[in-house]
């Protein structure tokens, strides 16, 4: 036997979009533990200053580290079901949910930040973590080379002082 829902559909949206999330608070738990087991450190969590405030920030490595909800995000290995009552409306916010992280992704990419995303079924094993690994390798190099070429173009024995006479 179904129930009836005391409230008018009206009541019901605006009562649920009162209701605000704590993050996908599990599956960043694993992360982070994953991330210490590895040894892995030098991490901000949620840091405000960087668009799209991604879960774990490796500011030495300019990597951020977005850790992702299959249904939330639509992953396609997961494709979980749309709920059935008000499809229109789950499609659209999933839909630009997707289109957001793009956005955000690219943007990121734009300022030299790498990202890396994780997704929940992903989180139990560790096998992203090697991927995280060669991304933060691969950041690091060009970090270092670029610090280098700043040290050397200051340090050019062109750029002598002039001779002051007296």
């Amino acid at each position: 036997m179904k129930r009836a829902d005391p409230l008018t559909p009206a009541q019901r949206s605006s009562l649920m979009g009162k209701v605000r999330g704590k993050g996908n608070a599990s599956t960043e738990q694993r992360v982070e533990v994953a991330l210490r087991a590895a040894g892995l450190r030098g991490w901000i969590k949620h840091p405000q200053q960087i668009l799209g405030k991604p879960d774990f920030y490796f500011a030495e490595f300019g990597t951020a580290v977005f850790v992702d909800g299959c249904f939330w995000h639509a992953c396609a290995r997961c494709a979980r079901r749309t709920p059935k009552t008000r499809r229109a409306f789950w499609k659209s916010k999933i839909e630009e949910n997707r289109l957001r992280d793009a956005r955000i992704r690219r943007k990121l990419r734009r300022l030299g930040i790498h990202c890396v995303r994780i997704w929940e079924h992903e989180a139990a094993k560790t096998s992203w973590l090697s991927r995280l690994r060669s991304v933060m390798n691969r950041s690091h190099r060009v970090y270092v080379q670029a610090v280098a070429e700043r040290t050397l173009k200051y340090r050019s024995p062109a750029r002598r002082l002039p001779k002051v006479s007296l």
